[in-house]
C-alpha cells in the first residue's frame, strides 16, 4: 500500500544475514576534526580521552550516516568546523546489506548569493536523493547521556526516542513523521483565517489522517514486537526488562480495527475540532501527541519512579532488546553507538554489558574518559585515543 508517496511496509521477522560495520571512517571539517580517519579491525571500537576531546563528535559524525539530524539533532551549519569555510563531510567505507559500499554526506561552503547549501548524500560516490538511502545499507541504534532523563522528561522526547527505534526498522518512517508535521502545520495556518476554505481544509485533513495512520501503524507494530522481545529476554539479561506501551488512541485502535476505519474516524474528529484547534492555534488530537509508557518490570513501577541507576540499566536493556529486534526483522544487525555507556555502571554490570554486546554480534562504538573502565573488553576491541580532534590507535 502506498500512503502519500510513502510505502507502508508490514514488519516481519527474518533471519539475521549480515552485520552493519564501518571499516573506515573519514571526517573533514566536522566539529573539532579538521581531518581525521579511523580504520577498524574489530567489532568493538572504544574511543577514550578527556572530556571535550571529540569522542561524542565522532559518534555524531557516524550518526549522520542515517536519516535524520544525528544523535544531537544539530543543524547542518552547527557541526561545521568553526575554523573552516562552513563545509563539512563524513564518509565511511562500510560492510552492510549489499556487501561493501561507501557512504558519504555533508554540505558545501555557503555562497553569499544563495546562503547555506542543503545536505548532500552519496552512495558509492553517486548522488542519492536523501540520507534515507543509507538505510538500505546500514542500520544504527544509539544511546547517549542526554537520554538518561528520558523517563522524567517531556512526552515529546519519549516520542522522538521511540520514532528513532521505529526508524531503525523502517528507514522511511522519518519521512512519514516529517510529512505529518508539515501537514499539521498547514492545517494550523489555514485555521488561523476565520474565512478559510472548508474544501481546502477537507483536503489537508485527508492528508493528515492518511499520514497519521501510517505513522501510528508502524509505531504500533514496533511496540508489539519490541514488547515480545523484552519479555523473551527476561531473566537471561543482566539488565532489567521493561513493559512498554504507547499512550495514543490511534496506535491502540489500529491493533484491532482496519486502518481505513481509523482514518475515517480521525477525519471526522479533525473536522469537528476545527473551532477548538483554531482557538488553541494547534491540533489537539493525533499521533503527534503520543507518549511512550515504560514500566520497570522487576518492581512493577513506572520507570520515572525508578532510581537513576535503575533507569540507566533499563535504558541499556531496552536498547539491547531493540538491536536484537532490528536484526531479527530486517536481516541486518545494526551498528550501536554507545556514548559514555559505562560511566555509571559497577564492574559486574560493565562485564555483563561487554558479554551481551559480544553475543549480539554487532559492531559497537563506545566512548569513555577512563581507559580502565574498558579493561574487561580485553583483546576484543580496537581502542583509540582521542585528543584535540585527533584519533590514534592505542597501544
Amino acid at each position: 500500500m502506498t500512503l502519500n508517496g510513502f510505502r507502508a511496509r508490514p514488519l516481519r521477522y527474518t533471519s539475521p544475514m549480515t552485520v552493519s560495520r564501518i571499516l573506515r571512517l573519514t571526517l573533514t571539517h566536522f566539529r573539532n576534526y579538521r581531518a581525521a580517519s579511523v580504520e577498524t579491525r574489530a567489532d568493538m571500537v572504544v574511543l577514550v580521552g578527556p572530556n571535550g576531546a571529540g569522542k561524542t563528535n565522532c559518534l555524531e559524525a557516524i550518526s549522520f550516516l542515517s536519516p535524520g539530524r544525528g544523535l544531537r539533532r544539530a543543524t547542518l551549519e552547527d557541526v561545521a568546523d568553526v575554523q573552516g569555510d562552513g563545509a563539512w563531510a563524513v564518509s565511511a567505507e562500510i560492510e552492510g546489506a549489499f556487501g561493501l559500499a561507501t557512504l558519504g554526506t555533508g554540505i558545501e561552503a555557503p555562497r553569499a548569493e544563495s546562503g547555506a547549501s542543503g545536505r548532500r548524500a552519496r552512495v558509492d560516490r553517486e548522488p542519492v536523493t536523501s540520507a534515507t538511502a543509507f538505510g538500505d545499507h546500514i542500520r544504527m541504534v544509539w544511546l547517549t547521556p542526554a537520554m538518561d532523563g528520558l523517563f522524567m522528561g517531556a512526552a515529546s522526547e519519549r516520542r522522538r526516542f521511540f520514532d528513532r527505534l521505529v526508524l531503525a526498522i523502517d528507514s522511511e518512517h522519518a519521512g512519514r513523521v516529517s510529512a505529518l508535521e508539515r501537514a499539521l502545520r498547514s492545517r494550523n495556518r489555514l485555521l488561523e483565517d476565520r474565512n478559510y476554505d472548508s474544501h481546502w481544509c477537507d483536503a489537508i485533513e485527508r492528508e493528515v489522517a492518511e499520514l497519521a495512520v501510517a505513522v501510528a501503524a508502524q509505531r504500533g507494530q514496533t511496540v508489539q514486537r519490541l514488547s515480545a522481545m523484552l519479555a523473551a529476554r527476561g531473566a537471561t539479561s543482566a539488565f532489567p526488562s521493561a513493559q512498554i506501551a504507547l499512550d495514543g488512541w490511534m496506535e491502540n485502535a489500529l491493533m484491532g480495527e482496519p486502518a481505513t476505519a481509523v482514518e475515517d474516524r480521525y477525519r471526522v474528529l479533525l473536522r469537528e475540532a476545527r473551532p477548538r484547534d483554531a482557538a488553541a492555534g494547534r491540533t489537539l488530537d493525533g499521533p503527534h501527541l503520543t507518549d511512550l509508557q515504560v514500566i520497570y518490570a522487576p518492581k512493577a513501577m513506572p520507570a520515572r519512579d525508578a532510581s537513576t541507576g535503575e533507569q540507566k540499566a533499563l535504558l541499556i536493556g531496552l536498547v539491547l532488546a531493540h538491536a536484537t529486534l532490528v536484526a531479527d526483522m530486517t536481516g541486518l544487525t545494526p551498528l550501536l553507538l554507545l556514548d559514555e555507556i559505562v560511566a555509571h555502571l559497577d564492574p559486574d554490570r560493565r562485564r555483563a554489558l561487554f558479554d551481551e554486546l559480544a553475543r549480539l554480534g554487532a559492531q559497537v562504538w563506545m566512548t569513555g574518559a577512563d581507559p580502565a573502565a574498558f579493561a574487561d573488553v580485553g583483546g576484543r576491541a580496537d581502542v583509540f585515543a582521542v585528543k584535540d580532534g585527533t584519533v590514534t590507535r592505542a597501544a
